[in-house]
């Protein structure tokens, strides 16, 4: 868990490449630095300036904005850390109403979030010592309160996790929440005396079998091929969960019908929707399972393909008769991870984006930008597939980030796109700068463009949340739209009727 182990920019500015950008307004930095941060570094930033960043951020935007974008950067985006961060800074700087305990009471959706949210509030405050002192932000006291009141014994039981700095009974402790009855009374006196009831998950299964001892390595393999198939068979194991262990199964060697059902589980439109699963998942999965010899795993990447595509049933605006150009940065700044230890990269979010639309639009052209830009091959295969596809040739087209040479590609040859979108960190330059005397900049290239074709819309997909931009996100037809899961194809949709990002923010319920 993230916390639990850690216990004004405006008009023309420059990059972090020295070139010419355009800064934000400070909700829209926010919000950019929000949904695209994991709280771990970025290329150009460590993750100390990106939180001192975000807190900085907190006290310059109103204080109703901050409070939604919490509950949307968790209940819509479903991240886990940053909504967290969001309020403890968010209590630092506004009191007066009941704001941050309502977000709070709607950001807690988890039982284990009591605590991350305790362990967050002890980081930023760590002069204040809540585990000693007892000192706590009453609207974060009162919301948790009211988190504490919506979970059941199971639930508390399967997140108490005894090794975490912040325990659940010191968040009891800290917390103080009124039973609703006498049942409820009865679940907090266990978690008091710490006697909750073991629950059957996954996670108690797989342990209980490693604390058991075998007399040989052939009866452990069968044991937990075993184990495996009565998890598969008992639907105790989560949709997240078996993406996360799909090697894990196939190397235990369960049965084809075990394969099968896993399969049809994957698959299967009812539970991707349910899941909330960010696309970048089943890239994941995909990946880890590439190398395995197994005549299952066809069987396997092919389930991964169906769900993939149904996370994306929701993107809107697209027909045989739009034209899309889908532009991805593969420069070398795009090589971090998109989250702490995660195998994907920016650059991976960025393609995979790109092949879900390339999939909805029957018009459509894709490809890669480093020092050149580069068309990417048929688009025949499957969204994985392609994606990985696009991943293996990525260093071809070098490591800068020259996006204009996008935009000069479609005017030099007159291509007439009504959609331009390009998935970046919005870090671009031109690495010929001071030679030949060379200056581009991508804002000169898209006028030049728009200029020959009026309608075309230019649609920037920032993956990193520096807090610029390389065009003025004030200009007509220039969008800005951030994150990295399918949500941002319901922020599409509004800006495609007439709203934008924050305008979708806004519409949150505290």
């Amino acid at each position: 868990m993230k916390y639990n182990e850690i216990i004004h920019k405006k008009g023309a500015a420059l990059n972090h490449e020295g070139a010419a950008a355009f800064g934000m307004s400070p909700e829209m930095e926010l919000y950019t630095a929000a949904v695209t941060s994991a709280l771990s570094g970025k290329f150009y930033e460590s993750a100390g300036e990106v939180t001192d960043r975000i807190s900085d951020l907190v006290r310059r935007v109103d204080p109703v904005f901050v409070a939604q974008l919490a509950v949307y950067t968790r209940t819509r985006m479903l991240l886990r850390s940053v909504p967290l961060l969001l309020l403890v800074e968010l209590a630092k700087c506004h009191s007066g109403d009941n704001l941050v305990a309502r977000a709070v009471a709607r950001t807690a959706i988890r039982a284990d979030e009591i605590c991350e949210l305790l362990a967050c509030y002890q980081w930023r405050n760590p002069s204040e010592g809540i585990k000693k002192l007892g000192r706590l932000s009453r609207q974060i006291q009162n919301g948790l309160k009211e988190a504490f009141s919506r979970f059941d014994e199971y639930q508390f039981a399967k997140y108490d996790r005894k090794d975490a700095e912040i325990k659940l009974r010191d968040a009891l402790f800290l917390v103080h929440p009124k039973a609703k009855d006498a049942a409820r009374q009865a679940v907090f006196d266990k978690i008091a005396a710490g006697t909750l009831d073991t629950p059957y998950t996954w996670e108690t299964r797989l342990s209980a079998l490693g604390q058991q001892s075998f007399d040989t390595r052939e009866a452990k393999a069968a044991a937990v091929k075993a184990l495996w198939e009565e998890l598969l068979d008992s639907g105790k194991l989560g949709y997240m969960a078996l993406l996360r262990n799909l090697r894990n199964i196939m190397q235990a060697g369960v049965s084809p019908q075990h394969v099968e059902r896993l399969c049809r589980r994957l698959a299967d439109p009812e539970q991707v929707a349910r899941s909330k699963q960010m696309p970048h998942r089943f890239l994941a999965a995909y990946m880890e399972t590439m190398d395995m010899s197994s005549p299952l795993v066809g069987m396997v990447h092919q389930a991964l393909e169906q769900a993939v595509v149904r996370s994306a049933d929701n993107i809107e605006g697209f027909d045989a008769d739009t034209g899309v150009l889908l532009a991805c940065d593969v420069s070398g700044s795009m090589y971090v991870s998109a989250g702490g230890r995660s195998s994907i990269r920016n650059a991976d979010i960025g393609l995979l984006l790109a092949s879900i639309f390339r999939t909805r639009c029957k018009t459509a052209i894709a490809g890669i930008f480093g020092d050149t830009w580069k068309l990417l091959p048929d688009r025949n295969k499957p969204v994985l597939a392609a994606t990985v596809d696009a991943r293996r040739i990525a260093d071809s087209v070098g490591f800068s980030t020259n996006g204009y040479k996008v935009i000069d590609w479609l005017a030099d040859n007159d291509v007439k796109m009504d959609k331009v979108m390009i998935f970046t960190d919005c870090q671009m330059w031109d690495s010929h700068r001071g030679y030949y005397m060379s200056d581009k900049e991508i804002k000169d290239s898209w006028h030049r463009y728009k200029g020959m074709h009026p309608q075309s819309k230019l649609y920037l997909f920032d993956l990193a949340g520096y807090g610029d931009s390389p065009l003025d996100l004030a200009e007509k037809d220039v969008y800005l739209i951030a994150g990295w899961n399918d949500r941002i194809f319901d922020v599409l949709s509004a800006v495609d009727n007439g709203a934008d990002a924050l305008a979708e923010i806004r519409k949150t319920d505290l």
